[in-house]
């Protein structure tokens, strides 16, 4: 607040400048006339302003004290103009008991007896002055003197309780204001008590003083009436940029609740999911998978014992795929290294398994390590079945975060009739779908007398 004093200054000093500029090229009561009557309408302006604020704040009550001294200021000076002088001593006093009011309860200093003695004064200073005929007497002096000091020492009790406060509790805001106070209040202070001193001893030197010293007030109230708008504006920005705050703390956790409940669902769905895996593997396992092991050790066909075998074998990479924890690298690569030397093996083709020179850590999901299974299963059933080669080559390797498994052959390679279309023979396109839904590829290379290769690319 106290960096802009200047501008409450500037603009006060605007508002009552031009008169005093104006009044200066004219001459006696003329300039006085026009000095008062242009001070009387800025103030008439403010404390409409002013009257506004305090209407539509309710915790801004208070400022009608103030209304109420600039328009008190603003008749005193109609009622010297017209001559109305017998209201002079009520205005006078009304100016005083809004001025004293204003500036306590601007502080939250109120005092019941203040109230009533500010009130009682109000009659006992014009019904006094009234028994006295209108004549300008030694006891409207002394009322004059009376009623100034009373704003004076409002004033200065204002500011000691400003400085109190500041004291008991030292904050940055409350010295800024406790500054600008005492710019506004000591001045004004110092001028009434001038004009009070000038006019006690030499009448001339305070008639030529008179209309610089009484221009303290006026301009006073000026800068205690910007101050007020001013910090109603501020107060209305601290609010919105307070409120713009609770805003995004409250989208902010309200974003936070859509995050948890979409969790907890997504737990929920998980939940829910592995139960109805579980029990579709239990039901494959107790149900389908007695049959067909039934199937395996009565049938006397040699086929249907063997077809019974791979498709129990399969039902259960199914269940492991359905239920299963997931397998680490190095037992899955033990696990598809004896099926595939075996199979290869009973098809009289020399198998030649590269498993990885370092150490694995890796695991895979059950339903990665079940798909990769189903892949490796077809492309040996590929070089046994379609392939003719006599050795085969399956190496491994972990590179940048992904499992390479490539699968050579130096067989006859894939017919020239279907060049160009390798997903649509020999399962390839079933290997390829596999592979993608692991987020992984499946690349195929042949040719006609060099064999083929397959490289299987899975992120881990």
């Amino acid at each position: 607040m106290a960096r802009r004093l200047p501008l409450f200054l500037l603009v006060s000093a605007a508002l009552v400048w031009p008169a005093v500029a104006h009044a200066q090229t004219l001459a006696g009561p003329e300039w006085a006339a026009v000095f008062r009557g242009w001070v009387a309408a800025m103030l008439a302006l403010m404390a409409t302003i002013v009257g506004l604020v305090a209407g539509l704040h309710h915790r801004e009550k208070p400022a009608n004290f103030l209304v109420g001294m600039m328009l008190s200021w603003v008749v005193l000076r109609a009622a010297g103009a017209s001559g109305a002088a017998g209201l002079r001593p009520l205005l006078m006093t009304l100016l005083v008991l809004c001025g004293v009011q204003y500036l306590l309860r601007q502080m939250n200093w109120k005092r019941s007896w203040i109230d009533h003695a500010l009130l009682i004064q109000c009659l006992v200073v014009p019904a006094s002055l009234l028994l006295t005929g209108g004549q300008v007497s030694i006891l409207a002096t002394l009322w004059q003197v009376v009623l100034s000091l009373e704003l004076i020492a409002a004033m200065g009790w204002a500011l000691w309780l400003r400085r109190l406060r500041l004291e008991a509790a030292p904050d940055e805001m409350q010295a800024r204001e406790f500054r600008l106070m005492a710019v506004l209040l000591l001045p004004t202070m110092l001028a009434l008590l001038a004009e009070m001193a000038l006019a006690a001893l030499s009448e001339p030197l305070w008639l030529s003083a008179s209309p610089w010293l009484s221009l303290a007030l006026p301009v006073l109230m000026l800068a205690l009436g910007l101050q007020l708008v001013n910090s109603v504006a501020h107060a209305r920005l601290d609010a919105e940029k307070r409120i713009a705050a609770i805003e995004q703390r409250m989208s902010e956790r309200i974003a936070d609740v859509e995050r948890s409940h979409a969790q907890l669902a997504e737990q929920k769905l998980e939940q829910v999911t592995e139960r109805e895996r579980k029990r579709i593997a239990a039901d494959l396992h107790d149900d389908l998978g007695a049959k067909l092991l039934t199937i395996v050790h009565t049938s006397e066909s040699d086929r249907i014992s063997t077809l019974a075998r791979e498709a129990l074998e399969e039902m259960r990479l199914s269940v492991r795929g359905l239920t299963g924890k997931p397998v680490h690298l190095i037992d899955a690569l033990g696990d598809w290294r004896a099926e595939v030397v075996s199979r290869l093996g009973q098809a009289n083709i020399l198998a030649e398994w590269k498993s990885p020179a370092e150490d694995i850590e890796h695991t895979f999901q059950a339903r990665s390590y079940v798909q990769t299974t189903r892949i490796l299963r077809e492309s040996v059933s590929n070089i046994i079945k379609h392939s003719g080669a006599t050795h085969a080559t399956i190496s491994s390797a972990v590179q940048e975060g992904d499992f390479i498994l490539t699968i050579q052959d130096n067989g006859q390679g894939i017919p020239t009739e279907l060049d160009g279309r390798l997903d649509r023979g020999h399962g390839m396109a079933s290997m390829k779908s596999r592979a993608k839904q692991m987020h992984g590829q499946c690349l195929v290379e042949s040719g006609p007398g060099w064999g083929t290769v397959i490289r299987l690319t899975i992120p881990l």
